[in-house]
């Protein structure tokens, strides 16, 4: 496969954005940069994929030095070259582009759903969990488990994480594996996410127990989840109140939890990559304590955590089908040095003094 495979994320990624604009039309709203009021989305990807390939070029020039003790502008030169050609460069730029205009749409489409329908599910996803947890809410029951203290900071830790964990994810699948068919794998797996997801908030509207249950959580000390709780819950009154007034955008929905979802698909991407075990079982851990941690903290209903297991893994084996990747392909196992490695040029034992 070569590295041009990012054509069925670019039609996920043109499908949403279609969508967007037609509701925006439709329901006469605007359509924003969803981070336009802090850092744009636009500046912000950029920078970080920047930041890694610049990472990349030094890990490289580093081992290529240390290696073969080649003079440094011809160590740089080699990596450039042979590492960061047009084709390279173009599969990273259209990855970035596909994922931007994806999540953006993604965003948008999140925000609209108060004005598409006026309708909440929230009673019937609490009393479905009631259900399957034999007459308990699960966050009560986890307050009273785990407590509300230590637990309370080390969930909110869990949660912020995540957040800046997709970006970087994007900077790994774009910039660092050798492997171009599982990075055009991952970030079409994502744009599938934010589609699946994206049309479950439709179906399934809802706002999570931290806004429709606050009873729960009142209970549980401030954190910095507090703070981020009560900033959507201000850019929801906003742009519900005057969707023209306010650059915010509206960004509460609940079923299906899309920081499950990505994280099972990421835990379903580095199993079939053969990662490391260390990063295996990390991405699995992490997955676990974010299951956790959104139920917890009252972002999502047990229910919403099941669907996003089924969107997550919906979304790895759509991608896979749309990308050509075979799910039961053998990889060979990854290190560090075959990461990192970039051929030698002509003359580079002249150049280093080997014979």
């Amino acid at each position: 496969m070569g590295r041009r495979d990012f054509r069925a994320a670019a039609v996920v990624a043109v499908g949403m954005a279609m969508a967007a604009a037609l509701v925006a039309w439709t329901q006469h709203l605007p359509l924003r940069d969803p981070d336009g009021a802090s850092l744009p989305t636009w500046f912000r990807l950029p920078v970080i994929v920047a930041s890694a390939v610049a990472l990349d070029i030094l890990a490289r020039w580093a081992v290529l030095v240390r290696a073969g003790g080649w003079a440094g502008r011809t160590a740089l030169r080699s990596v450039l070259v042979e590492r960061w050609n047009r084709e390279q460069i173009w599969f990273t730029v259209s990855g970035l582009v596909t994922w931007y205009v994806a999540y953006v749409a993604f965003r948008n489409l999140k925000s609209y759903v108060p004005f598409v329908t006026d309708r909440i599910a929230d009673g019937e996803l609490a009393k479905l969990d009631r259900i399957l947890w034999l007459g308990h809410d699960p966050a009560v029951l986890l307050h009273d488990v785990l407590g509300t203290t230590w637990a309370n900071w080390a969930m909110a830790a869990v949660y912020l994480i995540w957040i800046g964990l997709v970006p970087a994810s994007l900077a790994i699948a774009l910039v660092w594996t050798r492997r171009s068919s599982y990075g055009a794998w991952y970030v079409t797996a994502v744009s599938v996410d934010w589609c699946l997801g994206v049309i479950l908030y439709y179906i399934v509207p809802s706002l999570g127990p931290t806004y429709s249950s606050p009873e729960w959580f009142s209970s549980l000390p401030r954190t910095p989840n507090s703070a981020v709780r009560d900033l959507l819950l201000s850019d929801r009154i906003k742009v519900l109140s005057g969707p023209w007034d306010t650059s915010a955008v509206q960004t509460i929905a609940a079923f299906a939890s899309l920081h499950v979802a990505v994280m099972m698909t990421i835990c379903l991407t580095v199993t079939a990559m053969r990662l490391p075990l260390t990063i295996r079982v990390a991405s699995w851990t992490f997955l676990a304590l974010t299951c956790v941690a959104t139920i917890y903290l009252g972002w999502h209903f047990y229910v919403d955590v099941v669907a996003g297991f089924g969107v997550g893994a919906a979304a790895f084996v759509l991608a896979a089908r749309a990308t050509g990747n075979p799910l039961r392909r053998r990889a060979e196992p990854w290190t560090f040095r075959a990461a990192l490695d970039v051929p030698a040029p002509a003359g580079a034992d002249r150049l280093s003094g080997h014979r």
